[in-house]
């Protein structure tokens, strides 16, 4: 599949704001662990990736009820669905340098519908490479990798499931409201994004 940039301009996916906000004290020091333990920019972003899937749960996984959806929020309150983890992740690789975007996928959930699934991409010898910092469980084994996609899920299109080509450069607008909107996470799984 090929990966679309929303915008040309690279810069955009190095970008902070009030999602991705890597210039928060708690991303800073987080960032500051990882990087101290790593020799270059390819074992950072497996370490940030790995930080992500392993020390944050996914809420629904672990039962949380609460909602974050900034990526210092994320950090601190160590929880987050696969939309923000992929905030956090973002966070920790933009704040180093690596350009970031987030990319979703459309898949089909427990109830004969559909849910929008949350991941990144990132930029590496001049190629975007998605990964997915959801969390493993059994049945799932994500895992990052520029050699071959190791996601959470793979879009099957006999079930009408797709992989969104497009890279975005902040959260998508259906995802970031629903997030938002959301007081716990019981709510927010009436509420998910079925597509973009």
């Amino acid at each position: 599949m090929e990966l679309i940039q929303e915008t040309p301009d690279l810069a955009a996916y190095l970008a902070a704001d009030e999602v991705i906000d890597h210039h928060h004290p708690r991303v800073r020091a987080t960032v500051g662990r990882l990087a101290r333990a790593v020799a270059d920019p390819y074992g950072y972003a497996r370490a940030a990736f790995e930080f992500v899937r392993d020390t944050v749960p996914h809420s629904q996984d672990s039962g949380d009820p609460r909602v974050t959806w900034r990526a210092s929020d994320v950090l601190e309150q160590g929880t987050g669905i696969c939309y923000a983890k992929a905030h956090a992740l973002a966070a920790l690789l933009r704040a180093e340098g690596i350009p970031t975007a987030l990319c979703y996928q459309r898949l089909a959930d427990d109830d004969g519908g559909y849910v929008v699934h949350g991941l990144v991409a990132v930029r590496f010898g001049g190629t975007w490479h998605r990964q997915d910092p959801r969390g493993n469980k059994p049945g799932v084994d994500a895992r990052f990798s520029l050699h071959g996609e190791r996601l959470a899920f793979t879009a099957d299109r006999e079930s009408n499931e797709v992989d969104y080509p497009v890279l975005y450069a902040e959260p998508h607008p259906v995802v970031l409201s629903a997030l938002r909107a959301a007081p716990d996470r019981p709510h927010l799984w009436k509420t998910l994004p079925t597509a973009l």
